[in-house]
């Protein structure tokens, strides 16, 4: 086995005829086995009102992975900061690292996360919808969640000590996640490590990677640059099966695509038939150019894609989202594709 370290990026999936209670159970069982199989990390996503994802709230996941783990680290992936006060952050954060120390990671995204009818309400209270203060919101959560905490200024020369929880001892790892030249920056010159959400776009991805490693500032924390990548990953016994169980989720990226309505996924039967029924060129062109940057086969050759994806790009690991789609037959309480996927890539 190579020195490549696997990851995963979990949204939650949520398919036809499967309550939230069932998938939110089926993305802990499957945090277990990733656990088992010596994944490196397990990331939960912010998304909202989408009837496919119930990862609506990471920490409330990232706390329940931790009871149901023993080594592995866990974190959001990301939470995303205009939605949410940074203090709240910290403090959820701060007491995610007192119930699994040195396993949490605060991955940190700058999108809504969902539509913009949604996106005002998650920012209808004052500064927590700031998204211009961004920069500022990432230093600040970054000190609060240190042990010695931060220190408010106030205008008549006074100074208040801030602390996202008493007597801390060690603090989550903090990242900055993006898919822009924006992000990569930002990273670069806070001295943070930085994701490329290549599973999302894969849209400027050597040049977001060239702009941090250039102008990377060193801190304390992190002397050099520090980076690994996202991919949308199905891996099966055969091609033609890991074909199959990617048919769901690329329909529903094709719905986000043409703006049309969103609904639980599919079962592969399900999409297979929608497909023949209703040929559609602009979904088959989406589809087509999503493929181009998936990861999808038997899980040799998916393996050996990711190796060589991960040496290109210059990083020892990659976060993999298990997009499988079900078989109508399989138990919905369970993912069996997505295990399936983890367990084959890790061989």
């Amino acid at each position: 086995m190579s020195s490549l370290a696997l990851s995963v990026l979990d949204l939650v999936p949520v398919r036809t005829g499967q309550t939230s209670a069932q998938a939110v159970s089926a993305s802990l069982a499957l945090a277990a086995r990733a656990d088992d199989l010596g994944y490196r990390r397990y990331w939960f996503a912010e998304h909202h009102n989408m009837p496919a994802v119930a990862s609506t709230a990471p920490p409330v996941l990232i706390a329940a992975a931790a009871a149901r783990t023993q080594r592995i680290r866990v974190g959001s992936g990301g939470v995303m900061l205009p939605n949410h006060a940074p203090l709240i952050v910290a403090e959820q954060f701060a007491a995610l690292e007192a119930i699994a120390p040195g396993r949490i990671d605060l991955g940190i995204g700058r999108a809504p996360g969902s539509d913009p009818v949604i996106t005002q309400l998650l920012r209808a209270s004052g500064t927590a919808g700031d998204v211009e203060r961004f920069p500022e919101h990432v230093q600040d959560i970054a000190l609060m969640l240190q042990p010695d905490g931060a220190t408010v200024q106030f205008t008549s020369g006074g100074e208040y000590a801030v602390r996202s929880t008493p007597a801390a001892t060690g603090a989550p790892e903090v990242w900055l996640l993006g898919s822009s030249d924006y992000s990569a920056q930002l990273a670069a010159s806070l001295g943070l490590p930085y994701v490329f959400a290549n599973h999302f776009s894969g849209q400027g991805l050597d040049r977001a990677l060239s702009l941090y490693r250039e102008g990377f500032r060193p801190s304390e924390a992190h002397p050099a640059p520090r980076t690994f990548l996202t991919a949308n990953v199905v891996a099966a016994p055969t091609a033609e099966e890991a074909s199959d169980r990617a048919i769901p989720q690329l329909r529903m990226m094709a719905r986000l695509r043409l703006n049309r309505p969103l609904t639980a996924l599919e079962t592969v039967e399900q999409a297979r038939a929608a497909l023949a029924a209703n040929p559609d060129p602009q979904e088959e062109q989406i589809h087509a150019a999503a493929l181009a940057n998936w990861f999808v086969g038997d899980g040799a050759t998916v393996r050996a894609e990711l190796e060589a994806f991960a040496a290109k790009h210059g990083v020892d690991e990659v976060m993999v989202s298990p997009v499988a789609g079900s078989f109508a037959a399989e138990d919905p309480d369970r993912t069996p594709g997505r295990a399936q996927t983890l367990e084959l890539l890790a061989g």
